[in-house]
């Protein structure tokens, strides 16, 4: 099986944007419940892992006005989105870098993507990390936010009971039967991560450990906009924005 960076999934790439909405229950309202939480006019936008480009477009799309500075440790990932962004005619408004967010969480200094963003988004990356990570991260957003920034981030929860477990995980079978497949089928596309950087196989957090890593991380507003069994948009703002 083909080696992979942890969040690529896929062997191959082209395989992603198809397998992901077979796996994951209502993983496009997901994306637009990130969406939908920033402001129109919002202008500088940071998001960390972009992978294929998906949330990079939908928010292109809603602030016409956004830039956004997309990071990802995955050349092969960046390779691909910016083939969608130029094809979407978005090239003037994307930025792709090619870095471990996780070195950024770590040291600023030494990997430099900038500050005074209007917000930082994320989907299905951050759960990489391992939470002393997570947190060192969600220090470093909010650092790198404008007063009124808002940081939302897509991603699996832990569940919070084994009886929980088996209901989320009934929950993803049952959806991917509607899609005409079975996961198993999906799991034969899939190739073998390893670990790179600060990211590994899943390191699941409860939907409260976030929150409290967030209030943490200097979040004076956190907020959970959209939850599906085992996942959830969550974030919030530095500010209290009324």
């Amino acid at each position: 099986m083909t080696q992979l960076f942890p969040g690529e999934v896929f062997a191959n790439t082209a395989d992603f944007d198809t397998g992901i909405r077979q796996m994951l229950p209502r993983y496009d309202e997901m994306l637009d419940a990130i969406t939908r939480c920033l402001p129109i006019t919002t202008n500088r936008i940071l998001e960390l892992g972009c992978g294929t480009g998906e949330l990079s477009l939908k928010v292109l799309s809603r602030c016409p006005s956004a830039e956004v500075v997309a990071v990802d440790y995955s050349p092969r990932m960046l390779q691909f989105a910016q083939q969608k962004i130029q094809a979407a005619g978005y090239t003037d408004r994307w930025t792709g870098i090619e870095i471990d967010f996780g070195d950024w969480a770590n040291n600023s200094a030494a990997v430099e993507i900038g500050t005074g963003f209007d917000a930082c988004v994320s989907s299905l990356a951050i759960h990489h990390l391992q939470d002393e990570m997570k947190l060192k991260l969600f220090q470093r957003i909010s650092e790198s936010l404008t007063p009124q920034g808002w940081f939302w981030n897509a991603d699996p929860i832990l569940p919070e009971s084994p009886a929980l477990a088996e209901v989320y995980q009934s929950v993803r079978e049952d959806w991917t039967a509607q899609q005409g497949t079975t996961l198993a089928k999906i799991r034969s596309c899939l190739g073998t991560s390893s670990t790179q950087g600060h990211s590994s196989h899943d390191q699941l957090a409860t939907l409260s450990g976030h929150l409290q890593m967030l209030t943490k991380a200097g979040f004076h507003v956190v907020a959970v906009p959209w939850k599906y069994y085992g996942l959830a948009v969550f974030g919030g703002s530095i500010t209290d924005i009324l």
